[in-house]
């Protein structure tokens, strides 16, 4: 809502029509946002493996004070990084007058490549990887359990569990490293060797990314999908709704 429109009359337009301040000032909310989404979804991983490795520590240690704390740091931290990011950039002089380009130095776009790519990406996956190990084995242990009498929901149990969980981690990682990946390999290059064509391609992968996160991480569950259905029609504005218990699939 607040990135895409203004990218989409960059992309039309020769050239820039807002000033050198809003370049600056667009660069940095941008870049707070793609921040913003990218700690997302490392306090979700975060979250997810104390949830599924700590089951009985969770409620201790993910308070709501605490994840108030985290994400307003989060959102400190990212703000300075954006901001020396800004103040440091230079504008391309081999662009009409008014564009709003931008170039790095190689420096920063190692630091960046860093901080935005490697470290949240590798925290993820290895996050997500335990989470995967950790729900097997208790997989196994209930299956163990209920061996006796119930081979046949034994190994369906397994199979079901084993399958979401690594359907639900091959697509997160696979479409974050698609959206990333191609952009950094191409922005540690000289960025006049990169056609702008490209570059913009790469850039709309990114919030294209952002868009399909919250898609991602809600969508897989099942009472998500059934409040996004009440309140589509409309039925959320009834009485009754508040007393809909949305984590079976029986009304209350």
């Amino acid at each position: 809502i607040i990135v895409m429109p203004i990218e989409a009359i960059r992309l039309i337009e020769t050239c820039w029509y807002f000033k050198d301040t809003f370049c600056r000032l667009f660069m940095l909310i941008m870049g707070l946002l793609l921040s913003a989404s990218l700690s997302n979804l490392v306090l979700i991983a975060i979250d997810r493996f104390v949830a599924v490795c700590h089951p009985l520590q969770y409620p201790q240690k993910i308070t709501m004070t605490r994840m108030l704390i985290i994400v307003c740091l989060c959102c400190f931290f990212s703000s300075v990084y954006n901001i020396a990011i800004v103040v440091s950039i230079s504008h391309r002089t081999d662009v009409c007058y008014g564009e709003c380009n931008i170039m790095l130095t190689f420096e920063w776009r190692v630091i960046d490549l860093i901080f935005s790519f490697l470290f949240p990406c590798t925290l993820i996956i290895t996050l997500h990887l335990r989470i995967f190990y950790v729900a097997q084995k208790q997989v196994k242990v209930i299956n163990s359990l209920m061996k006796r009498g119930k081979c046949v929901m034994e190994g369906s149990v397994r199979r079901k569990s084993e399958s979401k969980a690594a359907l639900t981690l091959g697509i997160i990682v696979a479409i974050h490293l698609l959206c990333w990946i191609p952009y950094y390999i191409l922005t540690l290059t000289e960025n006049t060797a990169i056609p702008p064509t490209i570059l913009y391609c790469l850039i709309w992968a990114l919030y294209i990314n952002s868009c399909v996160n919250p898609l991602i991480y809600a969508l897989f569950y099942p009472w998500f999908r059934k409040s996004v259905k009440y309140i589509l029609t409309f039925r959320i504005f009834q009485p009754a709704s508040s007393r809909v218990n949305i984590f079976t699939n029986h009304h209350s």
